[in-house]
């Protein structure tokens, strides 16, 4: 103890207080000490030596006589406890405190929580934290949760806490495993690892005690190693078993060397292998090694060809070699036998080069029927393989059956008679198998060099395959259905289990058939399997010439057996033959029924190709019954609607069929319908629908010209073709013609006063009927016809009045009511003389009788008819009496002032004063005597009120003075006929102003709708295509729309119109478009992109939604339509179901459909896929759709149809639909997509597979995003359209979401964005650039290049909102804080981002160097009231009465003392 005595001198103890001592008695008092020795301790006591003196009168007061040893100790538990605490002496602790019946729970809390100070640190601190670390009972799973995130430190604190705790887990784990697996538990890895490096451990310990020596773990395994390698080195070959063994152990470790130790070991083995040969030289070179092999085969033992495989892979030289070597070897000592052995155990004879080189050698010299024989066994013995799923391993691009197909011709070609039969059944089965390879595959070859391209195919492909058949199925897997056909062609061709004789067969057909045999029933199975999986992949056709070619396999095994019933019975006996005769009859039968709904079914598949392939179709019509195939080819004409290429198919076939069966009266309907087809087609290519007069008699025929003459640039040859086609006449067609050009350019010319006729249309219009007058045989009744026409002409149109003069003239027919040669001078007089005077009232009610709308031309011209057949001169005198004086002169004077002011302020509200003088003059005209006069002046005085409410009122008094005239009037007067034509007319007008008067009051009298308020129904019509109607669909806001249903209504009253059938008929046309949808067809996926369904939805809002609901629900489910008897298609249905389901709630659908939403929009999901393979023509029901695997379903649509936007369209939505994420597919829809240039749909694909990780490694990935967005940017210029600016908004949009944004060259589209003077756009680029120094720098450069205010401005126009908001107040920041750092406030200082600079600033409280701006710069006061909002910002008040100069100073005082402090305590 003593030992640890250390002496203290006063300065270091001083005077003390002392509680206690050695002595008994337990006194205070108080020492100088002068010196005293500390002994350390372990334990809680102090020790004290004293040196004190005794009251000696010798001694003197500073001598010490005794020495007295003291301890100090702690009475209180508690603090005792403290202490040890205070010391992390834990264990201790519990120990004394379980002693003294002190709490033990806050010493565990004590200790915990010293535990997690170290093992956290205070800055992990939380009160969650803290009471789920003390609760936690788990130690162990605590240090493993540290150690997987990383926090080795801390683990390693956690397990020297608790090592106590974690030996005992230790040691109870060891004993556990020991109870649960007696027998193995120490043969366990992590055991066996344990054991390992315990030893490891207890060597590293004797190297350090014995030797002194001092490795770590790692350098003493690294020794082991080099050992190792020394001691392979120079052992001798063969290695004796211990040194083997040791190689062998550390083979597998984890050691920088251990490859140098395999390559060590491999290089053993060969010298190894040599030495067997009598090699012992192991630096080989190529020569010496293709010497050695062949040394090797030579020799012929049975492990000859394995090991100079072996040798091959130790020099790494190709196994084909060997291979190819050991053959010839072989075929050079004529082992036949022995080669065909090989063939089917040791030789690779899927490997493609071995057997070129093999096929070579055989071919040029042992091109004999022994090799055909060869060729022929290894074929048979690979398809047994294939058939009983033997593993066999083909390099990468090998197309096994191919090879063995081509291997099976090459036997056929060279074997002798003997095999010849059984090698041409081998081919035949062998290219079958070939051919359902093919299906299996997903053929893309050439996407990359088409989709530049587009829809561009070869010339070749086109020019040689265009008008051929390829059938549409959906890919076979080869996995099914290759073992099956192989499984065949064994059965077909077995292998020969005995001697062969000459002439004799083993292959079905051929082979002869013993008592009790039976060789058919085996390949039923495997024929009926093959079948089911081609018809459930809808490969019908590949279904078919199997049935054939199967069935007469079999047919031709049982005849050729039976060549006489009499002999085959003796030697077969009647059981064999009754069975053989019972299967071939049941085979007979469902072949023939299978083959003739096979045939029925590639039917509807051929004649739905958009290019038929008639040869084949007639094909298979001689495949069904005579009355069968008639109908059935009557049953998809009815069905095919309009399509007149598919009718036009149909009746050709049909007609050589009947010529064939020669049924005249068959053949001559199918004739016909090929001439309508043929019109069909050629009309619809002029936008002119057949579908009228298809099928339908002569009648009709005739009818249908009017809507072929109603185009001035229909081709005249045409017509007479048609007139001649059907024995129509010729010259009533061609008066026809130039009658409706006539008439429909009259009619243009009336119906818009600011569309007035040009030159170039007249003269056009002259020529084209110049051009008809000559290929009439008669032109009397054009003449007549023609000055009928004259009569009814606009008399101010003298360019179309010459335009008939002309035509007339050219007839040269002498007519007596018109002199053509004055009119024409009158007409040239006319065109050279202005108009001064105003029109009068006989050219009103000319106009008006005529029911022609007064032209603005009448202001400059006279009116050619008044003057060239005018007679009632005398008439129009008698009208200027005193009545109509009076009445014109309170119109003009007092009313039609007011009427005018009415229609500028467009207000429909007459006033009491126009009522009053309206009263007034229709008591004028009532008081004339004469009614004919009264109606005359009231029709002239309603001609000059302007269209409205109350020139309607004007028209309905005129209808009464009419009406009144003609009650008037004697039933046998020769005025009633007049009177009765004047009353038609004026009810015209009526209608005409009514209609105008609509328009106007809905704000719908533009130029196109009043040009045809003279036909009501098309101008409905018209109404319903109103662009607003989409509109309101896409915006719901409320804005201000026309009320089109109101004003149809309207308008359909006023002319007695029935509305409903107008409903329907739009309805029909709309709902169920005839035509076939173009290829872009995005209605079929989006309903907000099809307009015509937002008119049908508007049209059905106007009716109840029971009727609405139940009319489109029978649409979704039926067959035919019910507003007409139209065959309905899944595209129909699509469009019905699509707004059912805007239109009715969830609960009205269910109601309908008896089904839950889930499933009818699932319906509607797989109809409107339906609709697109229904465009792309290829017939598939809802029933093979729903249950067909879909992965096989678009890979055979893009493997067939890969070169047609829909189609890509389609195999697009389906793989999204049903999460089909093949990698080569999305590779080559990637690039067809943007090969079509369809970029804003393949923005929402890439959006959509954005989520799906994997596709993100398709090479075409990063390059589509590139693409779509720079494509926009690429096709916009300046001044930027509204489109092309919310394109390039868009393309920023994709930035943001695009997924690998740092595979973009964001620097180019920087660039564009610059060029279309976008610049905010462009810094927004480089902000998404990663993160590196080029992207700080390219920013600095462009912040320093660029105009702050400009981009301020467009973050604030075009990128404030959306999904741009946010990432542009980095920008902004950006922007702001750049200002700032360069001091340049003043380009800010004049304009309305000011504001925002100084917010910006406050914010950041960052507000001095502003402050010295305003004030040195612009004025005080404005500095002054920036530090007055940074006050309120910061809740702080300043004197309202304060000076501008005294808050400065303020400030600036406030600003050089927080300066100062802060240099201070830095």
């Amino acid at each position: 103890m003593w030992n640890n005595v250390e002496l203290l001198t006063s300065d270091d103890t001083g005077s003390g207080h002392i509680n206690g001592g050695s002595r008994k008695e337990n006194v205070t008092a108080l020492y100088q000490v002068d010196l005293l020795g500390r002994i350390s301790s372990e334990k809680d006591t102090i020790y004290l030596l004293e040196g004190i003196h005794k009251n000696d009168p010798n001694l003197s007061e500073d001598s010490v006589s005794d020495l007295v040893l003291r301890y100090l100790t702690e009475v209180l538990p508690e603090n005792r406890l403290r202490r040890l605490l205070h010391k992390h002496r834990f264990a201790e602790a519990e120990s004394f405190a379980i002693q003294f019946g002190l709490d033990v729970e806050v010493l565990k809390a004590h200790a915990k929580l010293t535990t997690f100070y170290g093992a956290f640190g205070p800055e992990k601190f939380s009160g969650s934290s803290w009471i789920e670390f003390l609760n936690s009972e788990d130690v162990l799973g605590d240090i493993f949760m540290q150690l997987r995130e990383g926090n080795l430190v801390c683990a390693q604190y956690l397990w020297l806490r608790h090592r106590n705790i974690l030996a005992k887990w230790l040691e109870q784990a060891s004993r556990n495993l020991e109870l649960t697996d007696k027998k193995d538990y120490q043969n366990t890895e992590e055991v066996q690892q344990l054991q390992t490096l315990v030893i490891k451990l207890q060597e590293l310990i004797t190297l350090h005690k014995k030797y002194n020596c001092k490795l770590s773990l790692s350098e003493f395994e690294k020794l082991i190693f080099d050992a190792v390698l020394k001691i392979m080195y120079k052992a001798v070959v063969p290695w004796s078993a211990a040194v083997e063994q040791l190689v062998k152990q550390h083979l597998e470790m984890d050691h920088p060397k251990v490859k140098l130790l395999q390559e060590s070991y491999k290089l053993m083995e060969m010298k190894k292998l040599l030495r067997g040969y009598g090699i012992r030289e192991v630096n080989l070179l190529n020569k010496e090694i293709m010497r050695v092999v062949r040394y090797i085969l030579k020799q012929d033992t049975p492990s000859s060809l394995e090991d100079a495989l072996k040798v091959a892979q130790g020099y790494r030289l190709s196994d084909d070699e060997i291979y190819s070597l050991r053959i010839i070897d072989l075929i050079d000592r004529e082992q036949l036998r022995k080669l065909r052995k090989e063939s089917s155990f040791g030789l690779d004879w899927h490997c493609k080069k071995s057997q070129t080189v093999l096929k070579r050698y055989l071919l040029n010299y042992y091109c004999n029927a022994d090799t055909g024989r060869l060729l022929f066994l290894v074929c048979q013995k690979l398809c047994h393989m294939l058939a009983n799923d033997v593993p066999m391993t083909a390099p990468v691009g090998l197309n096994l059956p191919s090879e063995i197909h081509d291997l099976a011709c090459q036997a056929a070609t060279l074997c002798s008679t003997d095999t010849l039969l059984d090698a041409l059944e081998l081919s035949k089965y062998t290219l079958t198998a070939v051919e359902l390879s093919r299906q299996c595959q997903m053929d893309d070859s050439g996407i990359l060099m088409k989709a530049a391209f587009g829809t561009h195919k070869d010339p070749y492909e086109e020019w040689s395959y265009s008008d051929f058949f390829s059938e549409d199925g959906i890919v076979l897997e080869s996995q099914v259905v290759l073992p099956v056909i192989y499984e065949l062609i064994s059965s077909v061709v077995p292998l020969a289990e005995s001697k062969r004789y000459p002439l004799d067969s083993i292959s079905l057909p051929y082979c002869s058939t013993s008592k009790g045999d039976n060789l058919i029933l085996p390949i039923v199975r495997s024929i009926s399997t093959l079948l089911w999986n081609l018809q459930e992949s809808s490969q019908w056709e590949m279904a078919l010439r199997f049935v054939i070619g199967s069935f007469g396999a079999c047919l031709q095994h049982s005849m050729s057996n039976i060549m006489s019933a009499s002999l085959s019975e003796k030697l077969l006996g009647e059981t064999t033959m009754a069975n053989s005769k019972q299967i071939v009859v049941e085979l007979k039968e469902k072949s023939v029924m299978f083959i003739r709904g096979n045939a029925t079914t590639l039917l509807h598949k051929v004649f739905n190709c958009r290019l038929v392939d008639l040869d084949l179709a007639l094909a298979y019509c001689t495949l069904l019954p005579q009355k069968d195939v008639f109908e059935n080819l009557w049953k998809l004409i009815d069905k095919a609607w309009q399509n007149y290429n598919k009718i036009l198919a149909l009746s050709l076939v049909g007609s050589q069929l009947a010529n064939l069966y020669q049924d005249i009266e068959t053949g001559l309907r199918f004739h016909e319908l090929s001439i309508d087809a043929q019109w069909g087609i050629r009309l619809g290519k002029l936008g002119i629908s057949f579908q009228p007069a298809f099928r339908q008699s002569f009648l009709t025929k005739k009818d249908l010209l009017k809507a072929l003459v109603n185009n001035i640039d229909m081709d005249t040859s045409l017509i007479l073709e048609y007139c001649s086609t059907f024995q129509l006449d010729s010259d009533a067609a061609l008066q026809l013609f130039i009658e409706t050009l006539l008439h429909n350019t009259n009619n243009q010319s009336q119906g818009d006063a600011s569309l007035e006729p040009t030159k170039q249309q007249h003269s056009r219009l002259l020529a084209k009927a110049t051009e008809m007058v000559p290929l009439l045989a008669s032109t009397k009744d054009l003449v007549v016809s023609l000055t009928g026409i004259l009569y009814k002409l606009d008399p101010y149109d003298y360019e179309m009045i010459e335009v008939v003069l002309k035509v007339i003239e050219q007839a040269n027919e002498k007519i007596t009511s018109v002199n053509i040669n004055q009119a024409l001078n009158l007409l040239r007089h006319l065109k050279s003389y202005k108009r001064i005077s105003p029109p009068v009232d006989l050219e009103y009610q000319y106009m008006l009788e005529h029911v022609i709308t007064l032209p603005p031309a009448a202001q400059t011209r006279l009116p050619f008819h008044l003057i060239l057949f005018g007679t009632a001169q005398n008439f129009w005198k008698i009208l200027y009496t005193l009545y109509v004086s009076t009445a014109k002169h309170v119109f003009e004077k007092n009313l039609k002032p007011k009427l005018l002011k009415l229609a500028q302020a467009q207000s429909a509200l007459m006033s009491k004063e126009v009522d009053k003088l309206t009263q007034t003059i229709e008591s004028y005209l009532l008081s004339i005597v004469n009614p004919e006069w009264a109606v005359a002046i009231a029709i002239s005085l309603t001609q000059e009120i302007p269209e409205g409410p109350f020139k309607m009122t004007s028209l309905k008094f005129c209808l009464y003075l009419a009406e009144r005239w003609l009650q008037n009037i004697p039933s046998q007067d020769e005025t009633r006929e007049k009177a009765q034509a004047l009353l038609k007319k004026l009810y015209l007008q009526f209608r005409r102003s009514g209609t105008e008067a609509v328009l106007i009051a809905h704000k719908l009298n533009v130029p196109e709708y009043l040009r045809v308020v003279g036909k009501p129904a098309h101008l409905i019509v018209s109404l319903y295509e109103h662009p607003s109607i989409s509109g309101r669909l896409r915006n719901t806001s409320g804005k201000d729309y026309p009320d089109i249903h109101e004003a149809a209504k309207e308008i359909a009253e006023v002319n007695e119109i029935n509305l409903e059938k107008i409903w329907d008929m739009l309805l029909e046309k709309w709902l169920c478009p005839s035509t076939v949808p173009s290829e872009k067809a995005s209605e079929f996926f989006e309903l907000e992109e099809d307009e015509v369904l937002h008119r049908v939805v508007y049209l059905l809002q106007s009716r109840p939604i029971d009727y609405s609901s139940r009319m489109l629900f029978v649409f979704a489910i039926s067959a035919t339509s019910t507003l007409g008897m139209r065959q309905l298609t899944f595209a129909h249905k699509t469009r019905a179901l699509q707004c059912l389901f805007y239109l009715a709630d969830k609960e009205m659908i269910e109601s309908l459909f008896k089904k839950p939403t889930e499933e009818i929009k699932s319906y509607l999901k797989c109809i409107t896929f339906l609709a697109s393979f229904e465009t792309l023509n290829i017939p598939i029901t809802y029933e093979l759709f729903c249950n067909s695997p879909k992965e096989g379903m678009i890979k055979g649509l893009w493997k067939n149809h890969s070169h047609e936007s829909m189609a890509v369209r389609l195999v697009a939505e389906l793989c999204l639909e049903y999460k089909i994420y093949d990698l080569q597919l999305w590779n080559g829809l990637l690039q067809k997509l943007l090969g079509f240039n369809m970029i804003p749909y393949l923005r929402k694909v890439l959006s959509s597979i954005s989520s799906v990780h994997s596709l993100w490694q398709v090479p075409y990935f990063s390059r589509a995003w590139q693409c779509v967005i720079q494509i926009p940017l690429l096709s916009a210029s300046c001044p930027l359209r509204p489109s092309q600016l919310s394109d390039c908004c868009e393309s920023l949009v994709a930035i943001l979401e695009c997924p690998v944004s740092d595979d973009l060259d964001m620097i180019g589209v920087a660039k564009q964005y610059v060029q279309l003077e976008l610049p905010a756009f462009a810094l927004a680029c480089l902000m998404l650039m990663p993160h590196s120094e080029k992207r700080q720098q390219q920013i600095k450069n462009f912040l320093d290049s660029c105009d702050a205010q400009i981009i301020l401005q467009q973050l604030e126009e075009h990128m404030s909102t959306g999904q741009l908001a946010g990432f542009s107040h980095q920008i902004r920041s950006l922007i702001l804080n750049h200002v700032i750092n360069k001091k340049e406030f003043g380009i800010l200082a004049k304009t309305k981002y000011f504001q925002l600079l100084k917010w910006h600033m406050i914010n950041t409280n960052n507000i001095t160097e502003l402050v010295n701006y305003l004030a040195n710069d612009l004025s005080l006061d404005e500095a002054s009231a920036l530090i007055i909002e940074y006050s309120k910002h910061c809740g702080k008040s300043v004197p309202s009465d304060a000076a501008p100069c005294e808050i400065l100073k303020v400030k600036l005082a406030n600003y050089c003392f927080n300066s100062n402090m802060r240099l201070y305590f830095n």
